[in-house]
């Protein structure tokens, strides 16, 4: 699944984040406290994703207000997650 990634900044200076699927919904949605140095969880949702100017909505955990950003879909980039990378091949153990 292509996703894109949002960002924004909150009112209390907190960096918001999102990551969206093709249909513009919120697959995952956090927040970061520079100051702080702490990352959480901001649940999110998408406000009229099927529109070219939609909205996003986080709560913001660290003032625990519910911020509202405006995006332009021809602005997103879209990627493919990157591919896992295969675990080592376990070496032999030799008899003694």
């Amino acid at each position: 699944m292509k996703t894109a990634t949002i960002l924004s900044v909150c009112e209390c200076q907190a960096r918001l984040g999102a990551e969206l699927d093709e249909n513009r919904q919120v697959v995952s949605g956090w927040a970061k406290d520079r100051r702080r140095r702490l990352t959480r969880e901001a649940p999110a949702h998408s406000i009229h994703p099927d529109h070219d100017v939609f909205q996003v909505a986080w709560f913001c955990p660290f003032c625990i207000r519910n911020t509202t950003r405006s995006f332009q879909s021809t602005g997103l980039s879209f990627k493919e997650p990157p591919e896992p990378t295969p675990a080592p091949a376990a070496e032999p153990v030799a008899a003694s």
